[in-house]
């Protein structure tokens, strides 16, 4: 299965076809989680007509997976109506919600129609810090009683925790949670800025040295105990420098709930809005997407020649609500790839994080930017 999906990835890059779409059906939400990154804008969101319509266009397009995010979802009265539109054009859906608002009679439909997977966001096994990062009085027990529901009836369930400052010493716990719920689990240490830029949210990340607790559970990183990978010679050139950095405009993109294209959630360049240009027009033809898309592992002016690419997972997405510079590094992934190596028992350090004593030759030893 791992070549069937490697070999589905490189043939629709080679394609462009948007094998995955990821649609926000609304901003609205009944939590008020204090690290989320969608801003709420005053635009009308795109009607179940118009979503209908997108949703033919992107199955044209070739599109076979689809995730209806939000917002939360299950506050369109029409999420069902446009559920089994998907499920009719043949798409692979899984919903992202806090199933807050899941019912019995919910679940047994979403099995009907054949829904894959259902993520639900919970923030720790503990009432007062779960509803303490969403502001919502009982919405733990509420998520948990959706997420049981859910499994009763037959669909996949999976918790979803992004670790923060508030909540990195009970990881464990959310994992045993899941383990009694009989559900999947995942984690994710990255805490990102507001899509408009704003930074509050940054504040909430763990710190190096709780990141580097993490990532020496091998539950959480596969990779802890297998060799490092040896550091590349100091005139070394990487291989994979024609390689794209992401899927992102390639063979994947996101539609806010206003309508608007972009290459990615993660990064908020708008390339047109389909209740204005058909899909397939933005897609093939945007300025912007062809901007995006005609970018190379080469073109990034530190990450190319950065020893630390085998512990790096940037995101352009990331460098760019973070810096503003799409060629550039995220300084948040260039933590990740440090605390990564050392984990690993490598010595290299990320590009952006090394600096030279004034005044010192070009061979000097670099040191590590504080």
């Amino acid at each position: 299965m791992p070549e069937l999906t490697e070999w589905l990835f490189h043939k629709s890059v080679a394609l462009r076809i948007p094998l995955s779409v990821h649609i926000d059906l609304t901003m609205r939400c009944n939590e008020r989680c204090i690290h989320c990154y969608r801003v709420v804008e005053q635009r009308p969101e795109l009607t179940t007509a118009e979503l209908k319509t997108l949703l033919d266009d992107v199955a044209r397009a070739g599109t076979l997976y689809l995730t209806f995010s939000g917002g939360e979802v299950f506050l369109r009265k029409d999420l069902f109506e446009l559920v089994e539109h998907a499920r009719r054009l043949h798409f692979d859906v899984r919903l992202k919600s806090n199933a807050l608002l899941i019912t019995p009679a919910k679940a047994a439909r979403l099995r009907a129609l054949g829904v894959r997977q259902v993520d639900i966001s919970i923030y720790s096994a503990d009432p007062a810090v779960h509803d303490w990062v969403t502001k919502a009085p009982g919405s733990l027990e509420r998520s948990l009683e959706g997420a049981a529901t859910l499994r009763d009836a037959g669909v996949t369930v999976k918790l979803n925790c992004p670790l923060m400052k508030q909540n990195v010493g009970q990881y464990k716990e959310i994992r045993g949670l899941a383990e009694r719920l009989g559900v999947l689990c995942g984690f994710d240490p990255m805490i990102t800025a507001k899509n408009d830029g704003d930074r509050s949210p940054v504040a909430l990340r763990i710190t190096r040295n709780e990141l580097r607790e993490a990532l020496q559970d091998p539950a959480l990183n596969p990779q802890c105990g297998k060799p490092a990978a040896v550091p590349p010679g100091p005139d070394s050139v990487r291989g994979d420098l024609d390689d794209i950095p992401c899927g992102a405009s390639h063979n994947a993109c996101y539609i806010s709930a206003y309508g608007d294209l972009m290459p990615c959630v993660a990064m908020p360049i708008a390339c047109g809005n389909v209740r204005d240009t058909p899909f397939a027009e933005i897609w093939h033809r945007s300025p912007e997407m062809l901007r995006v898309r005609s970018i190379r592992i080469r073109d990034l002016h530190t990450c190319s020649s950065c020893a630390a690419s085998p512990f790096c997972s940037r995101c352009p997405g990331q460098a760019l609500v973070e810096t503003g510079d799409l060629y550039g590094p995220s300084p948040a992934n260039c933590e990740h790839a440090l605390v990564g190596a050392q984990v690993a028992g490598s010595p290299v350090i990320p590009a952006s994080m090394l600096r030279r004593p004034p005044s010192a030759p070009h061979t000097a030893v670099a040191h590590v930017v504080d």
